[in-house]
């Protein structure tokens, strides 16, 4: 395997980061498992540091819900971007999306999605999985 293969099969956490807001708004291509796991991790340790701020600050100051609200806000579009371009890369379509406005079922019916394994281009299917 050369190095350019081994780069985009493993991926650092730098890496991943880098990447995820690289291609912020970027819907097209594939994104590897890696890729889009290290990126949540590092948006939702981001969110959960800026929304405990409240409960080190002052009981009138609501710094940190603020904070956390702007950090989700302004990283909605990476995450939606790197979710599209990972279900595409483990064969599923980017409507498996709309399985998350079912509570609690959809949500665990797209992290599975989310966690299926890469297909190579000629095997992942032209019609939407449901």
């Amino acid at each position: 395997m050369s190095e350019q293969q081994t780069r985009t099969v493993s991926m650092s956490f730098g890496e991943a980061i880098a990447n995820g807001f690289r291609n912020y708004a970027q819907f097209e291509g594939r994104a590897r498992l890696a890729e889009f796991w290290w990126f949540f991790l590092f948006v939702t340790l981001v969110g959960v540091g800026l929304g405990s701020l409240d409960s080190i600050a002052p009981s009138f100051l609501t710094i940190g819900s603020g904070l956390a609200g702007l950090w989700s806000l302004g990283t909605l579009l990476p995450t939606l971007g790197l979710a599209v371009r990972r279900l595409r890369d483990g064969g599923n379509s980017w409507y498996q999306l709309f399985w998350l406005l079912v509570p609690i079922a959809g949500v665990i019916v797209v992290v599975l999605r989310l966690c299926d394994p890469s297909r190579s281009a000629s095997r992942a299917p032209d019609a939407p999985r449901i």
